[in-house]
C-alpha cells in the first residue's frame, strides 16, 4: 500500500510528464512535418542534431542547460530580470523532461507523415484548401497512431528522466523529486524497503505506457501491410 508521501511523488511525476509532452507538441509536430518534406542539404545535420539528447548522457545535458539557465547564464539572466525563476524549481523538471523526450515524439510523427501520399495532399490543395487546413483537416488525422506513439514514447521517457534533471533541479521533497529522484534518493539513504516498491509502481506504469505503444504501433504497421 502506497503511503501518502509516495502517492504526490506518483503525481507529481505524472504531472510533470503530461506537462512536459504537451509543451513539445507543437514544435515537434512542426519539426516533424518540415523534416518529412525536407528533401534538400542539412536535413541530416538537423536530424542529428535534434536526435542528441537520445545519445548524450543526461548530465551532460542536464549541465548544459544549468549553465543557460543559471543566473549567471545567457538566458537565465533574462529570466531573472523579468522576475521568471527556472533552476531548481518544477519549472526545471518540466524542461528537462521535455528536452530528453523530444526526439522520441518527432521520430515517429515524422515516419507518419512520409507514408502519406503526397497526390492527396495535392488534389486537396487544388480543391482551394490553404495549407494550414489541409494539414488539420487531411495530415494530423492520417498520422494520428504516429502522433500517439511519439506522445506516449515521450511521456514514458519523461516519466523516468533522471540525469539531466538531478542537475537542474535537483531533489527537493514535494517541489522536484519525481519517481526516478525518489527511489535513488531512497535506496542511496538504505531505505531499500521503500525504493523497491517505488520500483515496482515505475515498472507497472511503465509497462502500460509501452504496451499501449506497442498495440498502436502493431496496428499500424498492420494496416499498412493491407
Amino acid at each position: 500500500m502506497l503511503t501518502g508521501e509516495e502517492l504526490s511523488i506518483l503525481w507529481l511525476t505524472l504531472g510533470i510528464a503530461t506537462m512536459s509532452t504537451i509543451a513539445i507538441l507543437p514544435l515537434g509536430i512542426l519539426a516533424a512535418w518540415l523534416l518529412s518534406r525536407w528533401r534538400g542539404p542539412g536535413r541530416g545535420l538537423v536530424e542529428t542534431i535534434l536526435s542528441l539528447p537520445l545519445v548524450l548522457p543526461p548530465t551532460a545535458v542536464g549541465l548544459l542547460l544549468l549553465q543557460l539557465l543559471a543566473k549567471s547564464g545567457p538566458i537565465g539572466r533574462a529570466l531573472d530580470s523579468l522576475g521568471v525563476e527556472v533552476v531548481f524549481t518544477w519549472k526545471a523538471v518540466v524542461l528537462a523532461s521535455a528536452t530528453m523526450s523530444f526526439p522520441l515524439l518527432v521520430r515517429p510523427l515524422r515516419t507518419a507523415f512520409e507514408e502519406i501520399e503526397p497526390r492527396l495532399i495535392a488534389v486537396a490543395r487544388t480543391l482551394g484548401r490553404g495549407p494550414l487546413d489541409v494539414f488539420l483537416r487531411l495530415v494530423l488525422p492520417m498520422s494520428w497512431r504516429g502522433l500517439v506513439t511519439g506522445a506516449l514514447l515521450a511521456f514514458s521517457r519523461a516519466l523516468g528522466e533522471f540525469g539531466a534533471t538531478v542537475l537542474i533541479a535537483g531533489s527537493i521533497p514535494g517541489r522536484t523529486q519525481t519517481l526516478s529522484l525518489a527511489i535513488f534518493q531512497r535506496a542511496e539513504t538504505g531505505h531499500n524497503a521503500e525504493a523497491l516498491r517505488l520500483s515496482c509502481l515505475t515498472v507497472l506504469v511503465a509497462f502500460g505506457l509501452m504496451w499501449t505503444t506497442e498495440h498502436i504501433t502493431t496496428r499500424r504497421t498492420r494496416r499498412l501491410r493491407t
